[in-house]
C-alpha cells in the first residue's frame, strides 16, 4: 500500500513562493495519476492539479491556473508543486493523493499560510 507524506509548507508573503513535496512509499507511484489537493478553514476540500502518471499531461483548477505547477519524479517516488503569486485565498493545509483520490490515503497534509 502507497504511503504518503507532504512537506515544503509554511509561512509566506502575499506574492510569495513555495515549493510542495509529497513523497510516496511503494513501486506502484509511478503507475497512478496524482493530485494536489487542499482544505481551506471553514470549507471543504478541493481540487487543485493533477498530473497524469507519465508527467506528460497536467490539469490546474481555475483558481491557481498560471500560478501553480505540478511535476513529478517517478525515479524519487515524488510529486511536487511549486506555488507562485500566492494569495491570502491559498491559505490551506495541502494534501496529495491518487487522482481521483482513495480515502485510505489521506495523510497529515502540509499548512500553507499566506500573510496579506
Amino acid at each position: 500500500q502507497v504511503q504518503l507524506v507532504e512537506s515544503g509548507g509554511g509561512l509566506v508573503q502575499a506574492g510569495g513562493s513555495l515549493r510542495l513535496s509529497c513523497a510516496a512509499s511503494g513501486r506502484t507511484f509511478r503507475s497512478y495519476d496524482m493530485g494536489w489537493f487542499r482544505h481551506a478553514p471553514g470549507k471543504e476540500r478541493v481540487f487543485v492539479a493533477t498530473i497524469s502518471w507519465s508527467g506528460i499531461s497536467t490539469y490546474y483548477a481555475d483558481s491557481v491556473k498560471g500560478r501553480f505547477t505540478i511535476s513529478r519524479d517517478n525515479a524519487k517516488n515524488t510529486v511536487y508543486l511549486q506555488m507562485n503569486s500566492l494569495t491570502f485565498e491559498d491559505t490551506a493545509v495541502y494534501y496529495c493523493n491518487r487522482n481521483p483520490p482513495l480515502d485510505v490515503l489521506w495523510g497529515q497534509g502540509t499548512q500553507v499560510t499566506v500573510s496579506s
